[in-house]
């Protein structure tokens, strides 16, 4: 065989290729907000939900985005000024990965990677 065909059967996909099976048993968790992945779902359709206590836990939400995971975000627990600085700093991340932030209702936002798209909005009126 030569080199030519070495390389090339390195770069060609056939049926023979192995294919890894993980139990979902010996499935991990991803970070203390996820729960272990099950059978078939990937992380491009991962939804991660948070709800961060201090401005600090958002470089974590970030790190989801970047990892194409979509989050909602429940700002209820932080005050008024880390909620503003919160949202500046997702929209920034999402913007920048060409993604995007819907907001949910007041104290909650959706942060969506390009590879997630989202259709609708939600009214934020308090007309009932």
């Amino acid at each position: 065989m030569s080199i030519k065909d070495k390389v090339k059967d390195m770069f060609t996909y056939t049926d023979d290729d192995e294919y890894i099976e993980v139990d979902e048993r010996e499935a991990k968790a991803i970070s203390p907000y996820e729960k272990p992945r099950k059978k078939g779902i990937t992380a491009e359709t991962n939804i991660v939900m948070f709800e961060p206590r201090s401005f600090e836990e958002v470089t974590e939400i970030a790190k989801h985005l970047k990892e194409r995971r979509a989050a909602v975000v429940n700002l209820k627990k932080l005050s008024l000024e880390y909620k503003q600085r919160t949202i500046d700093f997702l929209q920034g991340v999402t913007y920048g990965l060409s993604g995007a932030t819907k907001h949910i209702d007041r104290d909650s936002i959706l942060c969506t990677p390009v590879n997630v798209g989202v259709d609708g909005e939600i009214s934020l009126d308090s007309d009932d």
